[in-house]
């Protein structure tokens, strides 16, 4: 759902704008309306920094770095960076390729024997471009017990991903984000190198950029000078410090400012740090089993955006947000880092596009859309299409026919309507995409094709409603240590355990759930239709989590 997010607000802050010269005050300007928000009053805010041909041409902070204090938001103002950090572990991995001290195709365990022998096994070039299979820790901590204000870790990660035993997907079937992969290269980093990760990318990354004030924090009680503290708005509309007790080296819980992030986009024009193979290595995209590329790289997105390549990653954890894009054409780039959470990647391109609109082909995208011819459908089709369709666990989308037209709902999501491009395709523009129904053999509309996603149809007629007794029990995961009792309260049943506030499930369909936390699941049955236990998925990042009835 991002998509039209940035599109609107990279069209709300240019169109204006075309005909205006491109004098520093000018760009100043533009940039500083693109950010008006966070300069009035007492808010958190955001810092930036703009480069041209590998020099920085615009730097700035707007809003506060501390409310408790009143203490402004500079471009040297230290940010926790999120999941920009993936990019540093990249490098340093591709740096011990370029040395001959591993292999992309190497076994995991070759490293890291504690880890489960996944057969095919997981390599390292697996876990750089995220095709791993293994889940994610953030969604799978919280389905243990950890709440956001908790502390995480690195040796909890590393023990969460030495219990998995079973996998979202086989190695190298499929590319799905995680940040387990990041972790596990920062210890490989670590045990090839011989060095601490922190001190290895300090020697060999940060100062030798100049990188003064960046880091990879190891320790929860570090004094870190010219620190952001990072807020979000409540209920009440009040200003509160988000807890960030994360300790996860490798894929986030990098420390830094928006004038060293500016110093490391240079470096993919100037190869100064790695050197030219190391840096070309970590921007090579990865393959699928079947041949198929995957746009992510070493910790970078190797993708294109109005006409030119960029090579980019965005980031967001406990109220921080961040984003860089490096255009290596050009040789161009906009780092942004806040200690809100916004949109950074639609706020990063806006950017983008006001310092380097000649470098960019006209957004058509949008006028595209816009134009292209609806077609009429008969009634009797839109009633064929009607129902309700699966496009993964927990995650429905009901259609109905209104009048002449198609609605589609999402789980826990608003109705939307769907406009007919043809009379199989239809738009919609609250998703940035289109469903294409789909027939069987004997003509029956068995399923739609969203986002290249095959969602069947579900038989709703077909779908038991079992009675809720034939839930109730207490189900435990061996992978994440933990048990949970399900318990029915009047017509509802309740999903608990010792560390996480009690959750009602809400029947999706026959044996799937939803819990009031986003959570979903599945119960499973034995041949005698008795529920043995539970698949709990949190998503694509964690899927078919197994918990055995007790």
């Amino acid at each position: 759902m991002r998509l039209p997010i940035i599109t609107a607000l990279t069209l709300c802050a240019a169109s204006p704008f075309h005909a205006t010269a491109q004098d520093p005050a000018s760009l100043e300007r533009r940039a500083d309306s693109l950010f008006a928000r966070h300069a009035i009053g007492l808010v958190p805010g955001v810092a930036v920094a703009v480069v041209r041909h590998d020099s920085v041409i615009f730097r700035k902070g707007y809003g506060y770095a501390d409310l408790e204090h009143r203490i402004p938001i500079t471009p040297a103002s230290v940010f926790d960076a999120a999941s920009v950090s993936k990019q540093f572990t990249g490098l340093a991995v591709s740096m011990l390729i370029e040395q001959g001290r591993i292999r992309l195709d190497d076994d995991v365990r070759k490293y890291i024997p504690e880890m489960y022998a996944f057969d095919p096994p997981i390599t390292i070039g697996h876990l750089l471009h995220h095709t791993s299979g293994l889940r994610d820790w953030p969604g799978a901590l919280t389905l243990a017990g950890w709440n956001s204000g908790d502390v995480i870790s690195f040796e909890q990660i590393l023990r969460f991903a030495y219990a998995q035993r079973t996998l979202n997907f086989a190695p190298g079937a499929e590319h799905t984000y995680s940040n387990t992969n990041y972790n596990l290269l920062a210890e490989i980093v670590a045990r090839v190198s011989g060095k601490m990760f922190r001190a290895f990318t300090d020697e060999n990354i940060f100062r030798p950029l100049g990188m003064s004030s960046t880091h990879f924090r190891t320790r929860l009680g570090d004094v870190i000078p010219n620190r952001s503290w990072s807020y979000a708005r409540g209920t009440d509309s009040v200003w509160s410090l988000v807890p960030n007790g994360l300790l996860a080296q490798g894929s986030s819980s990098l420390f830094t400012t928006a004038d060293d992030l500016a110093k490391w986009i240079v470096n993919y024009g100037t190869y100064t740090v790695g050197g030219q193979a190391a840096v070309e290595h970590m921007l090579a995209p990865g393959r699928l089993n079947d041949g198929s590329a995957v746009k992510y790289a070493f910790g970078v997105v190797v993708d294109t955006w109005r006409g030119i390549p960029m090579i980019t990653h965005n980031g967001g954890w406990a109220g921080y947000s961040s984003f860089t894009v490096y255009f290596p054409k050009q040789h161009n780039g906009v780092v942004l880092l806040s200690n809100t959470p916004i949109n950074p990647d639609a706020a990063g391109l806006a950017l983008s596009e006001i310092f380097f609109a000649k470098d960019l082909a006209p957004d058509s995208s949008a006028a595209a859309n816009a134009t292209r011819a609806a077609v009429a459908v008969p009634p009797a089709t839109l009633d064929e299409y009607a129902g309700v369709y699966r496009l993964g666990p927990g995650w429905y989308v009901r259609i109905r026919r209104d009048g002449t037209v198609l609605r589609v709902q999402a789980t826990r999501e608003d109705e939307f309507p769907m406009t007919a491009r043809t009379p199989q395709e239809f738009w919609i523009d609250a998703y940035g995409a289109s469903m294409t129904f789909q027939r069987d053999s004997a003509r029956r509309v068995s399923s739609l094709l969203y986002r290249g996603k095959r969602a069947p149809r579900v038989d709703e007629a077909a779908q038991r409603a079992a009675p809720l007794t034939d839930y109730v029990g207490t189900y435990h995961s061996d992978e994440l240590a933990v048990s949970y009792s399900i318990v029915r309260t009047d017509s509802t049943l309740v999903m608990e355990t010792f560390r996480r506030t009690p959750s009602a499930l809400t029947r999706a369909a026959g044996d799937d759930f939803i819990a009031a936390d986003g959570i979903d699941v599945w119960f499973e049955r034995d041949g005698a239709g008795r529920v043995t236990g539970f698949a709990a998925n949190l998503g694509p990042r964690n899927r078919n989590i197994r918990f055995a009835r007790r």
